[in-house]
Order: C-alpha cells, then structure tokens, then sequence
C-alpha cells in the first residue's frame, strides 16, 4: 500500500470519528431535552397529589375542631323561655262571696260562664245585679271577669312578652271605646306585674252608665275586669270613684287567684282552685288567636243586660 492511500484512509477515520463524536453527543442532548418534561409533569402530579391531601386535612380538622367529632355538627333548633303559669282558675270563682256582695248585691249567684273552647287557656265569667226600688227606680251593676293566659311557643315567642304585647291592646282598646266620655287612665299598683284602670261614662237611652275597665298582667295571664253601674228610672247616678276603687279590689283578687291556681300563695276567693305543684299545661297555645276573647264590649254587654233588667223594673211598676 502507497503512502498516499494510507494518508487518505487515515484522513477517512479521522472524519469518521469525528462524527461519531459529534452524534455522540447530539442524542445525549436529545435524551436530557426529552426528561426534562417528563420530570416536570411528574413533579406536578406530586405537587397536585399534596395539594389534595393538605385540602382533605384541614376539611377533616375544621370539622373535628366546630363539632369535636369528624361529622359536622348539627344546629340546635331555637328556644323560648317556658311559661310561668301553666293552668287558670275557674272566672267564676276567682272572687270571694263578700266581694261579689258589695260588686254586684242583687247577682252573687246569677255568674254566668263565657264559652271557651279550651278553658286552660281562656276563661270568662259576669254577673249583674237589678236592684229595684219601685217608684224611686232602680240600680243596675254589671261585672265581667276574662282571664287569658298564653304559651310560649318557638314560632310567637316567649309566653309573658305575648302577654305584655295583648295587656298593651286591651289598655289601648278601653281607651277609645266610641261614645266615651271625660275618659281618665290611672296605673295601678300592687296588682300583678302591671295593671291600669281606665274609667269613663257612657250615656245609654236607659240612663248615664260608669264604666270601669282594669287591665292586669301577672307573668303570662292577662286579666280584664269591667265593672259599670247606673242608676235607672230616675234613680240617682252611683259614684264613679266608689266603682273604681271597688274593680281595683276586685282585680287584686283575681290576681291573687292565678297566683293560687298556680301554687303560689292563697287567692282571694275560697272556690278558687288551686295546683300544688305547677305542670307543664296540655292547653293548647292561646297566641294563636289572642284577640278573640271571652268576654264582650263592656257597653254592648251592658246594654243587653240592661233592656232585660229595664223590663222587669218597668213590670214591677205597673
């Protein structure tokens, strides 16, 4: 072999591994370009997989910390106070015979019990009383006595707040009875949690009425007492102070008899029932028709009263 060939395959070889060299290294930086995406993706799954697991941690912590269990806590449904008084005593015998005596002295007996449809939640009873002096005319005495008592209930609210709401009506309602006359508001102490006198007169084609309605609340029973009078057939007109200091007396009776009927103290009437130990009622709740009381309008009610009455007098004339 001539020197020549041997210069040129020398030469060949050294192109040869020259590109060898040259490719050598291309795929290697082939390879490093290919991982580097592979790396990043399986990076972000990590990441991804943390993220999550962190996620499901503080959810489980949050819930162990509000409720002390894994499970969430349930809210408990609202709450009222419950009622002091649970039961009412009987109208009709919420007053003692002595005070009947002096209130109505020809009707002790003549009480009249108003329809109830739950007695445990409302009550009423009157009385009237004719006393005929022939010629001279006659004195006429109405009474009317309505207990409503209410239940505390998640939907109204406590029992004693919608007492005071129905003790602020039945005030206002005494107030603006139509026809009234030298009307006078006065509060009233020592009867119940809070209780007002409202007293006017009336004039009525049988005679010139007084009329005295006392409103008292005590806990979660509203009491209303009207009381009016008058004097018939030329018979003289009854002082409206002495009515009013006679329903005020009236009402701190029937005050003491809730009390009573509740196991708190005596009340004023003897035929007052009475609960030794006070019980959840079974009654019905009273707020859901708080307006319709037992008892009626003081000036209808005396005026259907009276137009009897007026007939026997006008009878015992003749």
């Amino acid at each position: 072999m001539s020197e020549g060939t041997m210069q040129r395959r020398a030469q060949r070889d050294d192109q040869f591994d020259q590109r060898a060299t040259r490719m050598g290294g291309l795929n290697r930086v082939l390879a490093a370009a290919l991982a580097v995406p592979v790396m990043v993706f399986a990076a972000a799954c990590s990441s991804d997989s943390d993220s999550d697991s962190g996620s499901s941690t503080t959810a489980a912590d949050d819930a162990q910390g509000a409720g002390g269990t894994g499970d969430v806590a349930v809210s408990s449904s609202p709450t009222v106070q419950a009622a002091a008084y649970a039961s009412l005593p009987s109208a009709c015998k919420v007053l003692s015979k002595k005070t009947l005596t002096g209130l109505v002295p020809k009707g002790t007996s003549s009480g009249k019990e108003g329809d109830s449809s739950d007695t445990g939640a409302r009550t009423s009873c009157s009385w009237s009383s004719l006393d005929n002096n022939g010629v001279k005319g006659s004195q006429f005495r109405w009474l009317n006595v309505s207990l409503l008592r209410f239940e505390s209930d998640a939907a109204t609210g406590d029992a004693e707040s919608q007492a005071e709401t129905y003790y602020a009506k039945q005030v206002k309602a005494a107030q603006t009875v139509s026809g009234a006359k030298n009307a006078k508001t006065e509060t009233v102490t020592g009867t119940g949690d809070e209780a007002t006198v409202v007293r006017y007169d009336l004039k009525k084609k049988e005679g010139a009425f007084k009329q005295q309605t006392v409103v008292a609340r005590v806990e979660n029973v509203v009491i209303t007492l009207d009381y009016n009078g008058a004097g018939l057939a030329g018979e003289k007109t009854p002082s409206a102070d002495t009515l009013t200091a006679s329903a005020k007396k009236a009402a701190q009776e029937v005050v003491a008899a809730v009390k009573s009927a509740n196991g708190e103290g005596s009340g004023g009437s003897s035929g007052a029932t009475t609960s030794p130990t006070p019980t959840k009622s079974a009654s019905k709740s009273a707020s859901a028709t708080p307006n319709a009381t037992a008892s009626k309008t003081p000036s209808s009610t005396a005026t259907n009263s009276v137009s009897k009455t007026t007939a026997k007098a006008s009878a015992t004339k003749r």
